[in-house]
């Protein structure tokens, strides 16, 4: 049987592991195919982490669209330097909410609103990583983006902690949820734990250990392109093929939206159609 150029697999990524450790275990696998993942998890957090085999590395900017499920815990009365447990504590206050203040703000973060990313993250300043400036005690800020919230599902609230389910889109960070959500209350906390439960139609019940993984048996376990992506199959002649394939465009009497091209079994590219132009979006060949 022939190997397997591409795919995807899905991992539950163990608390403690960054998301490259994660990477970097898998690329072992499969020298010398290209390894990457699709959305980065802090280290003291579980859940899905999408690795890409291949060509399927090329998928980042279109998941990077997908919604993504969290279930995250935190506690009121500290903040630290991260923003998370992990860090130092840099502040402490005495107002804790009730569990009737916090559902009378949750509306607030309901769709877009503007966040500060966390000083601890891999945001780019200057060609420089915000965390790299943040450990050498470097003074800056993080301009604010918008990012939008689906949904905020509270769980509980006990000895002052707070477990809430967020549905997000990218580029949401969940510390700095944490954070707005006591700021608005004027209180402080931070988060002290985070799973990723889903991402997009994926979920933890789609993933593997990463104990369970070796080069012998992760190429029976990788998703393709199309099982992650689930687009309608855009036939071509030839001809047409070629054509696509080479750049061009072409007049297809289809509705507007993004299409899979196969050859034997397998998917090569993407193609975007637009008032019945058709075009290569991404070729994964």
């Amino acid at each position: 049987m022939m190997m397997k150029n591409k795919g995807i697999i899905l991992i539950n990524k163990p608390a403690g592991w960054t998301s490259f450790d994660v990477v970097n275990k898998i690329k072992h696998m499969v020298k010398p195919l290209k390894v990457g993942h699709l959305g980065t998890l802090d280290p003291m957090a579980t859940g899905v982490l999408m690795v890409t085999i291949g060509k399927a590395t090329k998928l980042f900017d279109l998941m990077q669209e997908k919604t993504k499920t969290y279930l995250a815990t935190f506690e009121f009365g500290y903040e630290t330097d991260t923003l998370d447990s992990t860090g130092q504590i840099t502040d402490k206050t005495d107002i804790i909410p009730n569990i009737e203040d916090i559902k009378q703000i949750m509306p607030y973060f309901i769709g877009e609103y503007d966040q500060i990313p966390p000083k601890y993250s891999a945001k780019s300043i200057d060609g420089k990583r915000a965390y790299d400036m943040a450990r050498q005690g470097i003074e800056f800020e993080l301009k604010s983006k918008k990012v939008k919230i689906h949904n905020l599902e509270i769980i509980n609230f006990k000895n002052n902690v707070l477990k809430i389910q967020i549905k997000c889109g990218s580029g949401t960070y969940i510390r700095s949820v944490g954070r707005d959500i006591a700021y608005k209350l004027n209180s402080l906390a931070t988060m002290t734990s985070l799973v990723r439960e889903s991402v997009d139609k994926f979920t933890l019940k789609d993933c593997h250990n990463i104990e369970e993984i070796d080069k012998n048996n992760i190429f029976d376990k990788l998703l393709t392109v199309d099982e992650l992506l689930g687009y309608t199959t855009l036939n071509l002649d030839d001809i047409n093929l070629s054509k696509i394939l080479n750049g061009q465009t072409l007049f297809i009497d289809m509705p507007d939206g993004t299409y899979k091209i196969n050859a034997q079994s397998d998917t090569v590219a993407l193609v975007k159609i637009t008032n019945f132009k058709a075009k290569m979006s991404l070729f994964l060949g």
